[in-house]
């Protein structure tokens, strides 16, 4: 029996994170817990409450927190994407983890998918309280995955509209905006393939999510460089779940990335492409990282 409970926690600038929590039912001991979140432009609606519940399922205390200014949580402007702004809101959300009664604050892992894995591994390396972390289809170079998923005939008008983006906020003006997945070529978007399209456009409550996120979230996204921190992750172990056809996140940078990662380290190569993580192939996406939070989260640290 699972208990999903509202919570939550204040991030920094007193902006309020909102969250799901969901709890086992107790023994009267202290539970290992799991701290999650969703990648980019996602919100806690967006298909991973189901890896929520099967953490939950396996005897985990799971947090599920809604990134600053998307879903539930507070952050102005909205759906707007700094990377290191989430990943300093994560550690707020972890130590929540730490003081919640019930958690066993030494036995604390981590898991987050596509931008967030990119996030998973760099608070591997930078955050020495958590026990293990799970990186799912993971960011890996922002440089690297917009060279291959980006025209080089595009690239001069994005690069103008990234300087316009500027302009206007230098002049007061709130940031550009564009969708975030659009089948329409007229549409400025940040995804257009059909899976994209159907994983974001999912059924999800009214007003938990809109299609849009800030011009400037793309050009961070594009700085942004995950990859670079993979092999100071060790000595916390880490687990990669890749897709093997996944032109998202691109499989060989998450491959190469793999390779660079030192030990204790495990590969989870599923088929399919990005997407397939969540749905056709969740059963062994959600095996693998229970398997690896159940080995290294299980007992107290020796």
């Amino acid at each position: 029996m699972v208990q999903r409970l509202n919570v939550e926690f204040e991030a920094e600038g007193g902006i309020t994170l909102h969250a799901w929590l969901f709890v086992p039912a107790g023994n009267g001991t202290r539970l290992p817990a799991i701290s999650m979140a969703h990648g980019y432009a996602g919100t806690r609606e967006h298909g991973i409450e189901r890896f929520a519940r099967a953490f939950a399922d396996a005897g985990f205390i799971v947090l599920l927190h809604d990134h600053r200014g998307f879903g539930a949580s507070e952050g102005e402007p909205r759906h707007d994407i700094d990377p290191w702004r989430q990943i300093a809101d994560w550690r707020r959300a972890i130590s929540f983890l730490e003081a919640y009664d019930g958690v066993d604050p030494a036995r604390i892992g981590l898991w987050g998918t596509s931008y967030a894995g990119g996030h998973a591994i760099v608070l591997g390396a930078t955050d020495r309280r958590l026990r293990c972390v799970v990186a799912q289809v993971p960011t890996i170079s922002g440089y690297e995955q917009g060279l291959r998923r980006v025209a080089p005939e595009f690239v001069a008008s994005m690069e103008e509209t990234f300087a316009n983006d500027e302009r206007g906020q230098a002049r007061g003006e709130a940031p550009l905006r564009q969708a975030v997945v659009s089948d329409d070529p007229a549409v400025p978007a940040a995804y257009r393939t059909k899976d994209a399209i159907a994983f974001y456009l999912q059924s999800v409550p009214d007003g938990t999510w809109d299609n849009a996120v800030t011009v400037r979230s793309t050009r961070a996204a594009r700085m942004y460089e995950p990859g670079v921190w993979i092999a100071r992750v060790s000595p916390t172990p880490l687990l990669m779940v890749v897709a093997s056809h996944d032109t998202i996140t691109v499989t060989d940078l998450a491959l190469a990335a793999y390779e660079r990662a030192l030990q204790p380290k495990r590969l989870a190569l599923i088929p399919g492409g990005h997407f397939d993580a969540y749905l056709r192939y969740f059963r062994e996406a959600s095996g693998a990282a229970v398997e690896w939070f159940r080995e290294h989260l299980s007992s107290a640290r020796g």
